[in-house]
This record gives C-alpha cells, sequence and structure tokens, in this order.
C-alpha cells in the first residue's frame, strides 16, 4: 500500500527542455494527512506557459489559482493551507503580491516566511508560493497520479 499520492507527476526535460535535466516530479504530494505543494509561479499547470509576464501581480494572482486548483485535487482547500512561503525576485513587490495573497487568504491565518532571491528558475518569474496544507477534515486523498 502507497503511504502517500503524487498529484500531476512531470518530468523536467518536458518543463526546462533548455537546461538538460531529467528529474521526475510532481505538482503535489499527499503524505501522512498533509499536502505539500511545489512552489507555483506564474505557469498555466496544463499549457506550461508562462503568464502575466512583468507583471508581478497577474503572477502572483495564477500562483494562488495554481494553489487552490492543486489543493482541490488533492482533497483540500485554501482554507486548509497552514504555511506558505513566497520568494520574491524584488522586496518592491512585496506589497502587491500580498495583496493579492491576502485576497485568496482572507480568514486562513497560515503561517508565513517572504524572501527575496536574486532569481528564480526562468527570467520571466517575478514570485513564487510554496504552500503547505493538511488534508480536509474527512477527506481523502483524490486527485491524480500515483
Amino acid at each position: 500500500m502507497t503511504t502517500h499520492t503524487r498529484i500531476r507527476p512531470f518530468n523536467t526535460k518536458d518543463t526546462y527542455p533548455e537546461q538538460k535535466l531529467d528529474n521526475d516530479l510532481c505538482q503535489a504530494v499527499v503524505a501522512g494527512g498533509v499536502v505539500y505543494l511545489r512552489g507555483q509561479i506564474g505557469q498555466d499547470l496544463d499549457t506550461r506557459e508562462s503568464v502575466g509576464i512583468g507583471d508581478v501581480e497577474a503572477q502572483a494572482e495564477k500562483a494562488m489559482a495554481n494553489i487552490d486548483l492543486l489543493l482541490r485535487e488533492a482533497g483540500s482547500s485554501l482554507d486548509d493551507i497552514v504555511k506558505v512561503v513566497v520568494y520574491l525576485t524584488d522586496v518592491r513587490f512585496r506589497e502587491p503580491v500580498y495583496r493579492v495573497m491576502g485576497g485568496w487568504l482572507k480568514g486562513v491565518h497560515p503561517v508565513s516566511t517572504g524572501i527575496v532571491v536574486s532569481a528564480l528558475a526562468r527570467p520571466e518569474w517575478l514570485v513564487e508560493i510554496d504552500a503547505t496544507a493538511v488534508l480536509s477534515a474527512g477527506a481523502g486523498t483524490g486527485g491524480a497520479g500515483a
């Protein structure tokens, strides 16, 4: 019996072909009642196309929409988020990103860490949001992939 569920598995050679990588990853793992999400950016989960290029608010909006979608696929929800880590490529992005994030997480009260970094995996990405949640009360693991 598997002790965890992998949601939306992929290989980095498909996501980052120019980087000559070959790592098997996934967008979320459910293990021990906890949902661990891959850091989300302004990228469409289905097409892998970057969205909101040059617009940190649009990228934050897409990252939060991805988090919402992945949590639902895992049998969880935004209300179940316990921790977020926000990576910004410029400290001036803090207020607009946190306003977007705050709209999605109103009343949730997760712990949060914000970090300013020199760059993310692609130069057009300005923000990455990493979230950890628990399974909703009474929920199964749901989702696709194993």
